[in-house]
């Protein structure tokens, strides 16, 4: 068993507890209290991935028939916008037996599919949802009271979900109640990918045929000006993993996937890095001279590429030189890495524009 002080992980960043881990223990500690009739301070609670961990109660009080108990959210060092956000879980117990599991304030409701959600439900993924039912049953295990009503809140939480993509995957009114095994890890690539396949599951389910995938902000900034044709669910932010968000497009039999980006990281996708992250993949400017070379540009010019100090340098010296061709040809590797390994049943189109927006290459020029 741990205190409810998250550990380290290996590279010194302080783990955290998830919306799941905390809403669960506040929910078990409410039961406590109308089973044993008693007051705490805090509760022993099982994560879902069987760790034993002891929670502070933030609050405990009785009200009528009803219990309120909350745990506040430390994320440890992850930048969560759930960070200090207090997870209230209020349980009425009923004679027949079940547990049913309500969404209060600040918790969103379902309105899409492709979530594994019942639509008009609450926002509470599948392993928190089982976490909250076992640890009020283990509660409710001989006592006199078959089953009970939990509903989780969290106050501040519509305000809070505006610093996520809930809106766009259809979660409206506040944040999700997430967390497969109850420990959040710093920057998880594990998390982030998750949500790229989310992303990507909404709008299979909506009925999109064409996605267009973006390494960030301020690409999909720009994709959105170049295709305003598309509704906001087809955009979606794959970050550093490209390799995971075309493999998932052809999972979900998606036809047709864009790939939008700047030229330090459609070089390296055109290198063959699925993963883009600066410390797994940096831009090789012996690859991007040999491009230069393919297309026959000046031997002064291939000399300065392959001693170039960054992506968009190698951009100011074709500009320079008046060198246009390899911008195109970057986004032909794209494609070509793409689509295999998506498999070659995606079309890909590949496009790279510069730090202003504007499209500097494209391949095909022509949806095919």
């Amino acid at each position: 068993m741990s205190k409810s002080v998250p550990p380290n992980n290996r590279k010194g960043l302080r783990t955290g507890y998830t919306t799941g881990a905390c809403a669960a223990a506040a929910a078990k500690a409410a039961t406590r209290c109308l089973v044993r009739s008693t007051m705490l301070s805090d509760i022993e609670t099982t994560l879902p991935n069987r760790t034993r961990v002891t929670f502070a109660l933030a609050r405990c009080e009785r009200v009528e028939t009803r219990a309120i108990c909350s745990v506040i959210k430390d994320a440890g060092d992850d930048p969560d916008c759930t960070h200090g956000a207090e997870l209230i879980a209020e349980v009425e117990l009923r004679t027949e037996p079940g547990i049913e599991i309500r969404g209060g304030v600040g918790v969103a409701t379902v309105t899409k599919a492709g979530l594994g959600l019942e639509i008009g439900g609450p926002a509470i993924n599948p392993v928190p949802r089982r976490n909250i039912m076992e640890m009020v049953g283990e509660e409710l295990a001989g006592a006199s009271y078959g089953g009970a009503v939990v509903t989780i809140s969290v106050p501040g939480g519509e305000e809070m979900a505006k610093k996520t993509t809930n809106a766009r995957l259809g979660l409206l009114g506040g944040i999700s109640i997430l967390g497969t095994t109850g420990i959040v890890r710093p920057y998880s690539t594990a998390a982030f990918k998750a949500s790229v396949m989310q992303e990507i599951d909404v709008a299979a389910a909506s009925g999109e045929h064409e996605l267009v995938l973006t390494t960030g902000g301020k690409s999909e900034q720009y994709a959105m000006a170049l295709y305003p044709h598309l509704p906001e669910q087809a955009f979606v932010q794959v970050g550093d993993f490209i390799g995971v968000g075309v493999r998932h497009c052809a999972r979900r039999r998606i036809p047709r996937a864009t790939v939008v980006g700047m030229m330090g990281k459609l070089s390296k996708m055109a290198n063959g890095k699925m993963q883009t992250h600066a410390a797994g993949s940096e831009v090789d400017m012996v690859f991007l001279a040999s491009l230069a070379a393919e297309l026959a540009a000046p031997n002064e010019l291939i000399a300065s590429i392959r001693e170039a100090n960054t992506a968009r340098h190698v951009l100011e010296l074709c500009r320079e030189a008046d060198f246009i061709g390899i911008t195109s040809l970057i986004c032909k590797k794209v494609v070509e890495h793409c689509r295999h390994h998506a498999g070659d049943t995606l079309a890909v189109q590949a496009c790279l524009v510069d730090f202003g927006g504007a499209l500097l290459g494209r391949y095909p020029e022509v949806s095919e």
